[in-house]
């Protein structure tokens, strides 16, 4: 059990940032022999913080539904430029904001994209597969979601290229500077898009319809409120999907056999997908929480107001929940993993992410059938938000 002042340094345990990166889940399996809840020092490069991570499936789980364990950070939210969104409401406002978001962004709605997403997926594999190689991320993984969410929302026609440097910075910064400039820069982009559809004739894309919605009390979205869910919506509804998309096909491509039963056997692509979810999901740990008081968790005692965050990773790569866990399985029943969180901030996009990643995965190898890596993939980005890689080299 660690004791809740000795921290310990996740890049230094893992012999460099780098290192720890590339491959965490050995020191995430070091700290599951310990104890549940760790003090520790997360790695750079970029901003460092103290907190306390919790390691495990049952803790997590557990994490998860603490109410003690709060989303609003002790100083409250007075200095967060962006604005309210369901990742740092607590109850019963976070209940408020997702049911006036769930009015709109309905399963029906995610179903209906099927078509779109399918064409959108066709057109990008007809520029790519001529060439013989290309780097998947640029090709496909990034503007197939950025193309949906960007539709979905009603966004017009932005510079890709200028909202990709932007996006990468807020997930996952290289320094606190380029992340606060980042945020500004989002912030100005945002404001004027909701100004522009308030202006507009009513239209039938998602933000359009938050503008409008009105709960049968008379509630409705305020200004900043809506900034902050068109900021979660754009940002966590592309850049998961990028890298549940881009790790999906690097574990695939990467494990021949795997690769092989999956083009033998299309029926297998939802568990695939669900698989891809827990051995290399695209969010490696949870958003930040903060204790409310103190939180003794097998006893180690978390003080209050310190930042919290609970494993995805390392719930997924827990034996106790998943025989021989650092083995990729098609075939093994993943149901359980919690690659989209737990609880009441349960991804609201996950039936829409795992739509996006069943087309795009088919579509690929249906059109690809010798597609392989061109060469090492790309390290992995900093931070321990996101998982995933800049580039993903592949030929065929």
């Amino acid at each position: 059990m660690t004791d809740s002042g000795e921290i310990v340094d996740l890049g230094e345990l893992a012999g460099g940032a780098p290192q720890f990166h590339a491959d965490p889940y050995p020191v995430y399996e070091h700290l599951r022999t310990q104890g549940p809840v760790h003090h520790v020092r997360t790695p750079g490069p970029g901003p460092t913080e103290d907190l306390y991570l919790i390691v495990g499936h049952e803790a997590a789980r557990a994490a998860f539904t603490d109410p003690r364990l709060v989303k609003t950070p002790p100083w409250g939210l007075d200095g967060d430029m962006m604005g309210l969104h369901l990742l740092f409401a607590d109850p019963p406002e976070h209940g408020r904001l997702r049911s006036l978001v769930t009015r709109e962004f309905t399963p029906r709605r995610v179903a209906a994209l099927a078509p779109r997403i399918q064409k959108l997926t066709d057109e990008l594999l007809d520029d790519m597969v001529p060439r013989g190689s290309a780097d998947l991320i640029g090709a496909l993984a990034f503007p197939l979601p950025f193309a949906v969410i960007c539709e979905l929302l009603g966004v017009p026609d932005i510079d890709r290229e200028r909202f990709r440097r932007m996006s990468t910075q807020v997930v996952a910064p290289t320094s606190e500077e380029e992340a606060y400039a980042a945020h500004v820069e989002l912030v100005g982009f945002l404001d004027e898009l909701i100004a522009d559809k308030r202006r507009a004739a009513p239209a039938d894309d998602l933000l359009s319809a938050l503008i409008r919605t009105t709960a049968e009390d008379g509630d409705r979205l305020s200004p900043s409120e809506l900034r902050g869910m068109a900021f979660l919506l754009l940002i966590a509804g592309h850049e998961t999907t990028v890298n549940l998309i881009g790790n999906g096909v690097r574990a695939l491509l990467q494990h021949p056999d795997q690769l092989e039963a999956l083009r033998a056997d299309m029926s297998l692509l939802d568990g695939a997908v669900e698989e891809m979810l827990r051995y290399d999901g695209p969010v490696e740990t949870a958003t930040h929480r903060f204790a409310a008081e103190p939180v003794d968790i097998d006893g180690t005692v978390i003080p209050a107001g310190a930042p919290v965050l609970i494993g995805i990773a390392t719930a997924s790569h827990d034996p106790q929940r998943f025989v021989e866990p650092d083995r990729f399985d098609i075939r093994r029943d993943a149901r359980g993993h919690v690659a989209f969180g737990h609880g009441i901030h349960f991804c609201l996009g996950a039936p829409l992410a795992r739509l996006e990643g069943r087309i795009a995965i088919r579509s690929l190898l249906e059109r690809c059938p010798e597609l392989a890596l061109a060469e090492e993939p790309e390290g992995w980005m900093p931070g321990m938000l996101i998982r995933g890689t800049r580039r993903l080299p592949v030929r065929w």
